[in-house]
């Protein structure tokens, strides 16, 4: 387990230092790490404290939220096929921000798409709880989320049709894409409480996560509340998805992938699974959007699109397998 631990360290670190350093400007790997750390007023360092720091920030920062926040899901529900967007936050947060860039808020503040789209995460949580009830089960959980995941899509689907403009239309569609660009330090600093929250949350699930491996009554009389667990499952994987979608748009199968990769690793023991498919949901996004600058850069090529191509055919295998383990 030490070494899988190093190795997704290891990974993470040279993903790292590979976002700050690769780019379509051709800069030297050692000029542009001394013009980060030693600096000056000139442009490259401008451009690595600016612009790369924050994106590689960032992508660490999502990567980690969406891989901890699918191993948690695919832990309580026992389910490999369940990830973070279930229980709608991405859905809740995609639609305050479409809402935003509709109205004009996301042009004339700054902090308003961010903001609409935390907002719309937090009124999605809400409405889950109250739908799936204090002592519902994890069915009731499913079946709420998809609801609301349903009627958020409604929603921006709505939205989108009623767009003045092919414009407005453009930049709604794009931003569901997903894409770290043109993000700054301020983007970290709004999105770090919340994930911190988030990250602690989930975190102090894995005794728990272990327990249900036996089953809910099995749970239960180790001493687990699992009406606690869910609340706790729901309002961390809320805090950490609602502000990763707020800061980098719709990412998806990072959630439902890596916790499937790295399983058999951890000996499949949910506990350990969370810390690992924090590690390498970063390694995962920090490699997509080190392809998005390298692939096509001057055609603008989103980071939803690109881990939605490494997702979809590991999805697919991910179903063959379980067909053939099928009697």
């Amino acid at each position: 387990m030490a070494r899988l631990a190093i190795a997704l360290i290891a990974g993470v670190m040279a993903l790292f230092c590979a976002a700050l350093t690769l780019g379509p400007a051709q800069i030297g790997m050692m000029e542009s790490l001394d013009a980060l750390i030693a600096g000056d007023a000139g442009p490259l360092t401008l451009v690595m404290r600016e612009i790369r720091l924050p994106r590689a920030i960032l992508a660490i920062m999502v990567g980690a939220s969406l891989g901890l926040a699918g191993a948690a899901m695919q832990g309580y529900l026992r389910n490999p096929l369940a990830e973070p967007g279930l229980i709608g936050v991405s859905g809740s947060a995609a639609l305050g921000a479409v809402i935003a860039i509709q109205t004009g808020l996301a042009a004339s503040w700054a902090l308003g798409l961010p903001a609409m789209a935390l907002g719309g995460a937090l009124l999605g949580v809400v409405l889950v709880v109250v739908l799936a009830g204090p002592r519902g089960s994890s069915l009731t959980l499913i079946l709420a989320g998809i609801a609301i995941s349903a009627l958020a899509a409604a929603l921006t689907s709505l939205v989108l049709n009623l767009s003045p403009n092919p414009f407005a239309a453009n930049e709604i569609v794009f931003w569901m894409m997903g894409s770290l660009a043109d993000r700054s330090m301020t983007h970290v600093w709004i999105a770090l409480p919340f994930m911190a929250v988030g990250w602690v949350t989930l975190a102090t699930l894995g005794r728990g996560l272990d327990a249900l491996t036996l089953g809910e009554d099995a749970a239960g009389a180790m001493g687990i509340s699992l009406a606690r667990l869910r609340l706790k499952l729901i309002l961390g994987t809320a805090s950490v998805v609602g502000a990763a979608t707020a800061v980098a748009g719709a990412i998806g199968f990072v959630g439902l992938v890596v916790p499937h990769i790295l399983r058999p690793l951890v000996c499949a023991q949910p506990s350990k699974l969370l810390w690992a498919s924090a590690l390498g949901g970063a390694i995962m996004v920090l490699a997509a959007d080190i392809a998005v600058r390298l692939i096509l850069p001057e055609r603008d090529l989103k980071l939803g699109v690109v881990t939605a191509l490494i997702g979809a055919p590991l999805f697919l295998h991910l179903i063959y397998k379980t067909r053939r383990q099928l009697p």
